[in-house]
């Protein structure tokens, strides 16, 4: 009884402190920015993110600190979300560092790069690793400051109309996927497809491509692939743990007050989170409406994977010997990785394996 009626008075304690929270801003002044997201509105993972992200804001503040949530297309398009925050069009977007490779591939090893770190990694990498200290001076050159906004866990290899049964089956196979895995799976004798998300199902139904990449089950049973590509194939070794990132203009970031700074941060610490554990809740059961419908699940096979991975460190050779920015960036990503699994090989490897291997 006594231990009931402590808690019953912590609890009240703890929620008047909530409510008060936001009177540290009462004096602050009334911010208003604009967000430009590379994702639609339909993905309510990936956008959704972005509107938790903006309500957290507001409520942290008392509503001091508002930002208006532009979906991919509504004022700048999907892709021209870096420009439009290194240019001050916007002050911030939510999207991924892969996105602009083009530009640079260094941008892609804050998203993720074939065969790196998975999500936890990942995350231990920007926030007890150099991982946000380097990125960031490399953001630098373009006005910008990146913060961890979400990410996915390990994604989906994609859908196959036809079955792949070793490495030679790679050869010429069309297949949508762009950047620095669509440089990798090049290599292999994959012809790179870069088509719009929205073009990927008829692109499969009529076959101009004949496999597509795109996220895992919540999301590609929504798109409804299953219809028009038989084969699901697994894991998507170029997106360990791939993270979204939220983009600030780094002179709108300078003038924020430091509460709001610390807001912010503290957001965009929880959005991170929140993705995270709604791709989590949301898979397993897609997953499994997708295998009641027909989709045949696949692994990719060994020789798939030897052949790519050696593809995949080859190039990263090839760039770092040409690109001093990725160089940087790369081994100090590397070392941290190889590091990480041997650890995660001892305990949490091991656990997961004998988990897995359990009927009930």
């Amino acid at each position: 009884m006594e231990r009931r009626s402590f808690l019953k008075k912590a609890g009240v304690g703890l929620a008047a402190g909530a409510v008060a929270a936001p009177a540290i801003a009462q004096n602050a002044p009334t911010i208003k920015w604009r967000m430009a997201s590379s994702f639609p509105k339909s993905l309510d993972t990936l956008f959704g993110t972005g509107e938790f992200l903006v309500k957290r804001i507001a409520e942290i503040t008392g509503g001091k600190f508002q930002i208006q949530h532009f979906a991919a297309g509504e004022i700048v398009p999907g892709p021209g979300v870096h420009d439009a925050v290194k240019d001050n069009t916007v002050e911030m977007g939510h999207t991924c560092g892969y996105y602009y490779y083009g530009k640079d591939p260094t941008y892609c090893i804050d998203t993720a790069i074939p065969f790196g770190m998975n999500n936890r990694q990942t995350d231990a990498w920007f926030r007890e690793g150099n991982g946000t200290k380097l990125m960031n001076e490399f953001y630098a050159k373009s006005n910008i400051i990146s913060f961890p906004c979400g990410n996915t866990g390990v994604q989906m290899g994609g859908w196959f109309r036809k079955e792949i049964k070793s490495a030679a089956d790679l050869k010429g196979l069309k297949m949508r996927i762009a950047g620095l895995a669509g440089a990798v799976l090049a290599k292999t004798g994959v012809v790179p497809q870069q088509i719009a998300g929205s073009d990927i199902y008829p692109s499969l139904e009529k076959g101009t491509i004949d496999a597509a990449e795109w996220v895992g089950p919540y999301d590609d049973h929504k798109l409804g692939f299953n219809k028009v590509a038989k084969y699901y194939y697994y894991p998507g070794f170029w997106e360990g743990g791939p993270q979204v990132s939220v983009y600030v203009n780094a002179k709108k970031w300078a003038e924020l007050p430091k509460e709001y700074q610390a807001a912010f941060q503290a957001a965009c610490a929880d959005a991170h989170t929140e993705m995270r554990v709604k791709y989590d809740a949301k898979n397993p059961p897609a997953l499994k409406q997708l295998l009641a419908s027909g989709t045949q699940l696949r692994p990719f096979p060994k020789d798939v994977m030897e052949v790519c991975y050696k593809a995949a460190m080859e190039l990263y050779a090839e760039i770092s010997a040409k690109n001093p920015d990725f160089k940087k960036v790369y081994d100090d990503y590397k070392k941290f990785m190889d590091e990480q699994n041997s650890w995660f090989k001892v305990c949490e490897g091991s656990y997961a394996n004998f988990m897995f291997s359990r009927k009930g």
